[in-house]
């Protein structure tokens, strides 16, 4: 009986989830298209609060979409207040900053390098393999500030990813 409530929770877990980023890819479709001379709506789309576990799996299948609009991420970065969350979920929102350019956040990135430098090993790799210049620029930027204070197995493998 335990087991079929886990499964239950489990389930209804990820039902959330996929709910949630069919609204977030809506959202991002519809402002893809460009300004529209039409007076602005309020925006209906409701938004639910979300857990920790669930924003990483939400902030998860994101990463999988192919495309998000700038707007969708600043909209995502405000409702969840993603910098107030747990490292797991920041990890994932810096993916996201990353994979699609997302300029305006590189600061994000560029804090979550600093603060948790154990989880940002796998974020340099990342900020390196797009040939982004501006993104390599951020990875070698922040390691030479941090490079001291990391242990010497990541200043290790940071320096083969960058170098």
């Amino acid at each position: 009986m335990l087991l079929a409530v886990h499964i239950f929770f489990l389930c209804r877990l990820i039902l959330v989830c996929a709910l949630q980023v069919a609204k977030w890819m809506h959202f991002s479709q519809k402002n893809r298209r460009g300004p529209k001379r039409r007076k602005k709506r309020k925006d209906d789309m409701n938004y639910r609060e979300l857990l920790s576990d669930q924003l990483v799996l939400l902030l998860e299948f994101l990463l999988q979409e192919k495309t998000l609009c700038h707007k969708a991420l600043q909209r995502l970065r405000s409702t969840y207040q993603l910098l107030r969350q747990d490292a797991e979920v920041r990890h994932r929102w810096c993916e996201l900053v990353v994979k699609h350019r997302y300029l305006s956040a590189y600061g994000d990135v560029k804090e979550f390098l600093e603060k948790d430098q154990a989880m940002g090993v796998y974020l340099y790799g990342e900020l390196m393999v797009n040939e982004d210049s501006k993104q390599q620029q951020l990875a070698r930027q922040c390691f030479t500030l941090l490079q001291e204070e990391m242990d010497p197995a990541s200043v290790k493998v940071v320096t083969e990813m960058l170098f």
